[in-house]
């Protein structure tokens, strides 16, 4: 089903389902990415529900995927080490890459243990101009770009009316977040909006009002960033459950 901004949504009774949609999506973009162009490039989420679907792609998918030929990168991470419970890379590595055949070397985690988080967005920008091989002021492609959304509207760590929304020429930096007292290091908007294909997971009732407000409300995109995602050539997919779209309109 289209929706105002030209993306597409699908809605499923229970999280559970959107999972497994997920999950799909994950396999079928990584088998035709490696088909077309010889590997599959992802930017992974953090999250409760990214949680649940890497799960589901470590106990369904370990031995069918073309692990050596898939790079897995990270969208935003929290200013913390990489042991950190806090650390979405750790996340990551304890649902589902220590559990498939991935060579360590196609991972690339953002190096959040840096003291300096933007010297830290500073070094993550280059391994993605090196990897990608674009010149400074150009954005990569991802193939696939996962996203959550916060109840306040935000994605990746693009929080509302913050420093990050404005950037147009970096790759990666460091968002100060107040109501955090904390910086956040993430992909900024012109790299959200160049990937192949972006994929939102909304599940949950306490996302419900925000989700009307990004999708249906008029309200100043700079207050739900979720907004700004708005993909140049791509795809954009919002995967939802039936407590997250409680207060769509039908049309929706």
């Amino acid at each position: 089903m289209k929706v105002k901004s030209g993306a597409s949504i699908e809605r499923f009774s229970t999280p559970q389902e959107l999972f497994h949609a997920a999950a799909e999506e994950v396999i079928r973009v990584a088998n035709q990415s490696v088909s077309e162009r010889g590997r599959f490039t992802i930017a992974l989420s953090g999250g409760s529900t990214p949680r649940n679907l890497y799960n589901l792609i470590a106990a369904n998918a370990s031995t069918s995927l073309p692990w050596s030929k898939i790079f897995f990168f990270w969208g935003d991470e929290r200013h913390v080490p990489p042991t950190d419970a806090e650390s979405n890379y750790r996340m990551a590595k304890e649902t589902i890459l220590s559990k498939v055949p991935v060579p360590q070397a196609n991972i690339f985690p953002i190096p959040a243990e840096d003291a300096d988080a933007s010297s830290a967005a500073k070094s993550y920008e280059q391994t993605l101009q090196k990897f990608f091989a674009v010149e400074r002021g150009k954005f990569p492609s991802f193939d696939l770009i996962l996203l959550g959304m916060g109840p306040d509207g935000h994605t990746a760590s693009l929080f509302p009316e913050t420093p990050a929304l404005k950037e147009k020429s970096h790759l990666v930096v460091a968002n100060w977040v107040e109501k955090l007292h904390a910086s956040r290091i993430t992909l900024t908007l012109p790299v959200l909006n160049a990937a192949r294909e972006l994929v939102f997971l909304v599940s949950g009732a306490d996302k419900a009002a925000v989700l009307h407000e990004v999708l249906e409300g008029n309200a100043p995109p700079e207050k739900y960033p979720s907004k700004l995602v708005l993909p140049n050539h791509g795809k954009l997919i919002w995967l939802i459950d039936r407590a997250a779209a409680s207060e769509l309109s039908e049309s929706a």
